[in-house]
């Protein structure tokens, strides 16, 4: 590879190994987050049929039908991946598929963030925690956002500093 730059990750592989080894990375990543969006989706489907469901009414039902949507919606989202493979596949376009499916799945792990605080301050409002639902919910939103976001923003603005 005379003449040619090493990349900054200081892999020494093809933009086509490079996009194999991001897609791999992406799936296992993704396999993650879409058993537990799958599962609490699952969960959700059957509360409606518990005789307890019955006794949601106004803005808890609603909150019930956000809560299911997100669900659906996250879900849907993080196997998005699965179509953008078998409509692309072949067509070398696996570097620019990487990086539209990486979108697509901080998308989907950002609904299903929205997901559990939703069913977690139905949860806790259904439990008679009033407005501690509201404060504890938030909370584990704000906790996520630390966590999924800010953290690795903070690594990554470490990992700058160090090459500067």
């Amino acid at each position: 590879m005379a003449g040619e730059q090493r990349p900054a990750d200081g892999r020494d592989e093809s933009a086509d190994e490079r996009a194999d080894r991001l897609w791999a990375e992406l799936l296992q990543e993704v396999r993650i987050a879409q058993t537990g969006a799958q599962i609490m989706f699952g969960f959700l489907l059957t509360v409606v049929f518990t005789e307890r469901f019955t006794t949601l009414h106004g803005f808890d039902r609603g909150l019930y039908v956000v809560v299911v949507t997100l669900g659906a919606v996250a879900t849907g989202t993080l196997m998005a991946p699965v179509t953008y493979h078998r409509l692309l596949t072949g067509r070398h376009l696996k570097p620019r598929m990487v990086r539209a499916a990486a979108r697509v799945v901080a998308l989907g792990i950002t609904l299903l963030a929205l997901n559990v605080g939703a069913a977690l301050l139905l949860l806790l409002k259904v439990a008679g925690l009033g407005a501690a639902a509201w404060l504890i919910s938030g909370g584990v939103l704000l906790w996520f956002g630390v966590c999924w976001l800010l953290l690795p923003l903070l690594v990554r603005r470490h990992q700058d500093d160090d090459r500067h």
